[in-house]
């Protein structure tokens, strides 16, 4: 019992944080989102893009301003990663492979950051800086404008499909709300001992006589947008179980906060939007209870589930910082893939089965507790109107969400946005361990090998990141599966989303009636966390039951 006390004391101190933060931010991201005003610096980026900040896009020219932005991103760091050897402040590494840059680019592009590489052996400062770190900033920035586009079309009426303004969107996002937050995050970070230069690679004499090369580098930078905006590409191969881009218990907690902070606000900030608080409270509810539950789940298998170590040990501590311990470490875990961040304090592969499996659920949801910074709110918006429809088919009624009315093309879209992901996870795991070349990167079989698969499919295809680290993944095979699971898992959902925005936006405000569905009570709320787990979630059970739970019942 005696490790119990803290991890709970953890919890509650982050809860308190997070309890304090996420109003004051949700407040400030509904002014960012609804203000008329343009800053000065925003008004010198709008001219330099060429765009018209007041023009009110039609959700098919938000759509297409979000696929071309895109694009240009991953060409933009294609040629990147190819040109590295001869760009300044490489290191003297050479440029990336092809299908190592095309991983890489679509990975940062999407906001998955899957890593196939080892950072420190392969990536110089310059490209660390100008192309990944750049890309953390604006991907995340791309789900947060998705999901402002989606709050407005709930909110708006007869307004012609029309969503608002995406370039406005991603240019107030990163200046007033991910560029300020890093900034201090940063500084924070240094301050506990991460490291911060542009340093050649020192070489040192070790006690024992050997020698080591130690790389240094823009971490704190890079380390603080990569928790802000749920990017999770480390600039180390062990990620944030590195000392010098997570130092102490402290900058552990502060990480953890990081990646929470925005996925909470945005639900907060949807309430404002719409003009009833209570509604983003409700969806804020429903998030919050998946992300406790999963926390619980996952700390009770790392410290006393099926295969930990009775006695002193404590529990599960293979593939754990003993700076962090069973708990800290299941709680960033659970963290990071209930948000679609990616980011590690520990070995997943070294996670009990349970465990894995908990970490695994948390992507299947679709990563909405609470999700990624954006994407969050819109997958669990999705998953309201969903949930409003099947009330409403239960009872013969009419199903509406704040107003606007849920019938035939509006539930098709839904339907699509649900059935994407599933589809892409289950055809990608049933590829890679039916080709030999997708066989020949896992390191277990079995089992296990069968989770190292379907964990680096399902972080793919969620846009998360993380992986099981027995898959040797930086193979041709897996850098372009991989690759095209991610490209295909950012940008349908997201049209998709954009699509039901516009038809939103075209109808007319219904007022509530008697047979309205109350979408702010208690009784949604267990509804929308019931279709989470059930509708979504049971997809994936024949799966987990060859993989995670037949190694936890072995």
């Amino acid at each position: 019992m005696s490790a119990v006390g803290p991890a709970l004391a953890q919890v509650l101190l982050l809860a308190l944080a997070l309890a304090a933060a996420v109003p004051l931010l949700g407040r400030h991201l509904a002014h960012v989102y609804t203000s008329p005003r343009h800053l000065a610096v925003e008004r010198a980026s709008y001219r330099l893009l060429r765009v018209d900040p007041d023009a009110d896009q039609h959700w098919r020219a938000y759509a297409m301003s979000v696929l071309g932005f895109s694009l240009a991103g991953v060409l933009a760091l294609y040629g990147f990663g190819r040109l590295q050897a001869h760009l300044p402040l490489s290191l003297g590494f050479a440029g990336l492979p092809a299908d190592g840059a095309w991983n890489t680019a679509v990975s940062f592009v999407t906001n998955t950051n899957w890593q196939w590489y080892a950072g420190e052996a392969t990536v110089g400062h310059l490209f660390q800086m100008s192309g990944l770190t750049v890309q953390n900033f604006v991907s995340a920035g791309v789900g947060m404008a998705v999901a402002a586009a989606f709050a407005r079309g709930l909110a708006r009426s007869h307004r012609d499909g029309r969503v608002g303004n995406f370039w406005a969107d991603l240019v107030r996002t990163v200046v007033r709300v991910l560029l300020p937050i890093s900034l201090v995050a940063a500084v924070v970070l240094v301050l506990s001992g991460a490291v911060q230069n542009l340093l050649e690679p020192m070489t040192v004499h070790t006690l024992t006589g050997g020698v080591q090369q130690i790389t240094g580098g823009p971490v704190a930078s890079q380390e603080a947008i990569k928790e802000l905006g749920t990017n999770g590409g480390g600039f180390y191969n062990v990620n944030s179980a590195h000392p010098f881009e997570n130092p102490t218990p402290f900058t552990n907690l502060l990480e953890i906060f990081l990646l929470l902070l925005i996925p909470f606000a945005m639900a907060w900030a949807f309430g404002l939007i719409v003009g009833d608080r209570r509604q983003g409270g409700a969806v804020l509810s429903v998030m919050g209870v998946l992300w406790g539950g999963s926390v619980a789940l996952l700390t009770w298998a790392e410290m006393a589930g099926p295969g930990t170590a009775p006695g002193l040990a404590g529990g599960a501590m293979e593939g754990k910082e003993v700076r962090f311990g069973e708990a800290a470490s299941a709680l960033f875990a659970s963290s990071t893939t209930g948000t679609s961040t990616g980011a590690v304090n520990s070995m997943h592969d070294s996670l009990t089965a349970p465990g894995g499996g908990v970490a695994m659920f948390n992507m299947m949801l679709g990563e909405v507790a609470p999700g990624g910074v954006g994407s969050g709110l819109y997958g669990m918006l999705m998953l309201a109107v969903l949930t409003v429809f099947l009330a409403g088919l239960m009872v013969g009624r009419t199903p509406e969400y704040l107003g606007k009315k849920i019938g035939q093309h509006e539930i098709v879209l839904v339907a699509l946005y649900v059935l994407a992901t599933p589809v892409l996870v289950l055809t990608g795991v049933a590829v890679a361990v039916t080709a030999h070349a997708g066989l020949a990167g896992l390191q277990e079989s079995g089992p296990h090998g069968l989770s190292e698969a379907l964990y680096a499919v399902t972080s793919a295809a969620n846009n998360n990141g993380s992986a099981f680290a027995g898959l040797s993944s930086g193979t041709p095979f897996w850098n372009t599966l991989l690759g095209l699971l991610m490209l295909i898992g950012r940008f349908v959902p997201i049209v998709l989303v954009l699509a039901l925005a516009g038809r939103f936006a075209a109808q007319r405000q219904l007022p509530p009636g008697a047979g309205t569905l109350p979408t702010h009570r208690p009784l949604f709320v267990v509804l929308l966390t019931g279709v989470a787990v059930v509708v979504v979630g049971l997809t994936y059970v024949p799966v987990l039951v060859l993989g995670p739970i037949a190694e936890s019942l072995s």
